[in-house]
């Protein structure tokens, strides 16, 4: 049975958000990561059910992609909180650079949000009563970050660590290391005394030592051959804008590919530009086979219903 500190509250969401973690204490009521924006109604409803009359006082992001910070502005209309990013995101974030934010790149979307402060590695945060040691996690995102609580063994991994795998390595897809980020992330993680991690995205969980297994045959697996986490990549992409748009045709996915920039070049991996048409069919084919997450519906394509 996986046991949280009383402080401690997950909102488990699925893959087109990510989990919500709600810490609060006497001085402080603080939400790590928010969401993705067309969840952003549901993550204030849900932490106001939880919270009652008693304002959210700071929202701490552990990286920018839209799927964890999706939910800042809406939280940030609705309470004056505190928002903490990681400090390497501060001046894109300030001036809403979006070609250094991901969204657009990812054909995602996230409403514009503001920040108060910063957080980096080396850090330490008090919330929920506890003591959160910041720590870099880049290899899925070069920014990204976790929290360590050392005296409750809980780590709080983000998109490092899952307990089937990791994020996406988008570096890599723009000629730039992750794998060899994402390999000494591991490492580091095998060194802590974690009892119990909160991933992004999935259930939190205890078996530690079998996840980091899985975590660092993965990466030699895609170290291997770096087309694997392009596929995975447009693999990823394109099933997250059908959960959010539930039907799309094959000639949007197509464009798609060409205006989004992390798309554009995972496809740029995988085939020649003339070859795309061919590329999304053979992969909607592999996301609609047995017990897929897509549906091919003559020109469309459908997510399943959960």
């Amino acid at each position: 049975m996986i046991t949280l500190p009383e402080s401690i509250r997950v909102f488990e969401r699925g893959w087109l958000s990510s989990n919500n973690v709600l810490l609060t204490d006497n001085a402080c009521a603080a939400l790590v990561d928010t969401g993705y924006a067309t969840h952003a109604l549901q993550t204030r409803t849900l932490v106001q059910h939880t919270l009652g009359t008693r304002p959210l006082d700071l929202i701490v992001n552990t990286h920018l992609h839209s799927d964890h910070c999706g939910g800042n502005a809406l939280l940030q209309a609705t309470w004056p909180c505190q928002t903490a990013i990681p400090a390497s995101e501060a001046d894109a974030v300030r001036d809403w650079d979006e070609t250094r934010l991901t969204f657009r790149a990812t054909g995602q979307t996230c409403e514009r949000f503001s920040f108060t402060g910063t957080i980096a590695p080396g850090a330490h945060l008090t919330l929920g009563a506890l003591d959160w040691q910041v720590l870099g996690a880049p290899g899925h995102d070069p920014h990204s970050l976790m929290l360590y609580c050392a005296d409750a063994r809980i780590l709080i991994s983000a998109d490092a660590l899952w307990e089937n795998g990791f994020g996406v390595i988008f570096p890599e897809l723009e000629g730039e290391s992750g794998f060899a980020e994402e390999q000494a992330v591991l490492e580091t993680i095998a060194k802590l005394d974690v009892r119990l991690v909160i991933p992004g995205h999935g259930s939190p969980f205890t078996n530690i030592e079998q996840a980091l297994e899985r975590a660092f045959s993965r990466v030699a697996w895609l170290r291997a051959d770096p087309t694997r986490n392009a596929k995975n990549a447009l693999k990823v992409l394109i099933v997250f804008k059908l959960l959010e748009m539930r039907a799309m045709r094959f000639d949007t996915v197509l464009q798609m590919l060409g205006d989004a920039a992390v798309m554009r070049a995972a496809a740029s991996m995988l085939k020649p530009r003339g070859e795309w048409p061919a590329l999304v069919q053979t992969i909607v084919e592999e996301l609609a086979g047995q017990n897929g997450p897509l549906e091919i519906d003559g020109e469309r394509i459908v997510a399943r219903q959960a």
